[in-house]
């Protein structure tokens, strides 16, 4: 089993994850890149690539589209169908073919709908990128026709977002969804270590990771002051160092340590970084490092190990939405549906990543138990910072980070 059995903790913050409800007020996971901290400078993520040939799609069935709350609105799934083709086209943006299983989740929609390109632009870039991509195409062709987000972005944005329920609304918890369907969350990992064996012997707690065997080999994805899966390794330390959700400063100490130590190094790690042995040790989601490793196919690390700690697990549901300024509104809402069925779901799962329906299809017999069997059951509970939390974590990373770790 690649993902390691998780003990629940009992620190505050912890939040069950399927099977117990919970309020839509409690727990809304955390964005891919902290919303107020990531739109540093000029914003130079905005779609650089056109949908290309025009549009089949009159502006009257495009703006009877885009009012729609449910295929019902178009005549049911057919119709749906019908409005997207003519369409024939649909704009992503920030998904890493290798993030969550992406890749296989567009290719498809692809295969199911020959007659609808899509477009997929800055895949390594972060929500808060979406959102600049967003405002600065506007109402253009180019613009995003659906998000991805995290929640700190998407809880500064709700007005960019068009009300949408999935036919399989209710398959989601109440708890995992805005009621007039702005948002719904889609999969969520747990925090994790990934590891090369034949470079490093193999951590059992984040504190191995001070010891001279791992010097000069720890990374992180990116600035946590700006990116939602480095603050996270950060959230991970707090709660690893006897901090909890409300106190990620023992997270910035350890950090700090691990710098002093000579064991962090300031590198973006990827792919290529790892299979050249630059950055051995990378903390982020457990879905991440398992695409990295012999589960990700051919072209990725034989010897790549994911470790979900023992002890409190850390992680952190993403949000679908829908662009208002859809310029493919039809297709906007066709991908949705397609999100939400228990095929790319279960593609979700594949990946490690446990996706929002798991519980109801668990009950309705369409998750993959051979699947779930390899990646393992999700914790029972696990942390997830709230949105108040999120940007209390933010503030403090802003100012304390670059002074502790540099």
């Amino acid at each position: 089993m690649p993902v390691t059995p998780i003990v629940p903790g009992d620190c505050p913050g912890t939040v069950p994850l399927e099977g117990t409800m919970r309020t839509s007020t409690t727990v809304r996971r955390l964005p891919r890149a902290l919303a107020a901290l990531a739109l540093v400078g000029a914003l130079t993520a905005a779609l650089s690539g056109c949908s290309g040939a025009a549009s089949g799609a009159s502006a009257g069935d495009k703006a009877k589209a885009a009012k729609a709350t449910s295929a019902a609105a178009l005549g049911g799934q057919k119709g749906l169908v019908a409005a997207a083709e003519a369409e024939g086209h649909l704009n992503v943006i920030t998904l890493p073919p290798s993030w969550a299983n992406y890749g296989k989740i567009i290719a498809g929609f692809e295969k199911k709908y020959p007659k609808i390109k899509i477009t997929s632009e800055n895949p390594n870039g972060s929500s808060a990128d979406e959102i600049a991509a967003a405002k600065s195409a506007g109402t253009g062709s180019n613009a995003p026709d659906v998000f991805d987000l995290g929640t700190a972005v998407l809880d500064q944005n709700l007005d960019m977002m068009a009300p949408y329920k999935v036919a399989n609304w209710a398959d989601v918890p109440a708890a995992f969804k805005d009621p007039s369907g702005k948002w719904i969350y889609d999969y969520t990992g747990l925090m994790s270590i990934g590891y090369d064996s034949s470079k490093v012997p193999a951590p059992k707690s984040l504190a191995d990771l001070l010891g001279s065997a791992y010097k000069g080999k720890v990374a992180i994805k990116g600035d946590p002051t700006a990116a939602n899966e480095a603050a996270s390794a950060v959230y991970l330390a707090a709660l690893q160092s006897g901090g909890q959700a409300s106190d990620i400063q023992p997270g910035i100490d350890f950090f700090g340590k691990l710098k002093k130590a000579g064991n962090f190094i300031s590198v973006l790690p990827t792919q290529a970084t790892v299979n050249s042995g630059q950055t051995p040790v990378v903390l982020q989601w457990s879905y991440n490092n398992l695409a990295w490793g012999p589960a990700g196919g051919s072209g990725t690390n034989p010897n790549w190990k994911t470790l979900v700690l023992p002890g409190t697990a850390l992680g952190s549901y993403y949000n679908q939405a829908i662009n208002k300024n859809a310029p493919n509104p039809a297709a906007a809402r066709l991908w949705e549906e397609w999100i939400y069925t228990p095929e790319v779901q279960n593609l979700y799962l594949a990946a490690g990543a446990y996706p929002a329906m798991l519980g109801a299809m668990q009950q309705k017999n369409t998750v993959d138990t051979a699947v779930l069997k390899t990646v393992g059951t999700p914790p029972s509970s696990f942390v997830q910072l709230t949105s108040d939390q999120a940007a209390a974590a933010a503030a403090l990373l802003k100012s304390k980070w670059s002074q502790t770790v540099g």
